[in-house]
């Protein structure tokens, strides 16, 4: 029980954050407002949550303009997909015991 605990990982406790994975995990990649749409936060919520799983390495953030708009695409990175999955795979393994 006790390794099943050390694989839940706190960068993904927060429901917004583990919104935000789920969907770069299913797609390639996402933008600010699909994101904001799709979780239904407004855009300091989504930003906050985004920046935090940025500083852990977990998705890369890439700024551009389309036309003269500004456009914010993010994208899980390799060792965030991995940390999700473990994180995931924990949380099935804890149901599963219970």
């Amino acid at each position: 029980m006790k390794n099943i605990i050390q694989n839940i990982n706190k960068a993904f406790d927060n429901r917004i954050r583990l919104g935000i994975m789920s969907i770069l995990m299913v797609n390639e990649s996402a933008d600010f407002s699909t994101l904001k749409e799709l979780l239904g936060i407004t855009d300091g919520n989504l930003a906050s949550h985004a920046k935090a799983l940025e500083a852990e390495n977990y998705i890369s953030v890439e700024k551009q303009f389309i036309g003269k708009k500004p456009n914010t695409s993010y994208r899980a990175t390799p060792e965030g997909k991995k940390a999700f999955q473990e994180h995931i795979e924990a949380l099935e393994k804890l149901i599963s015991k219970s």
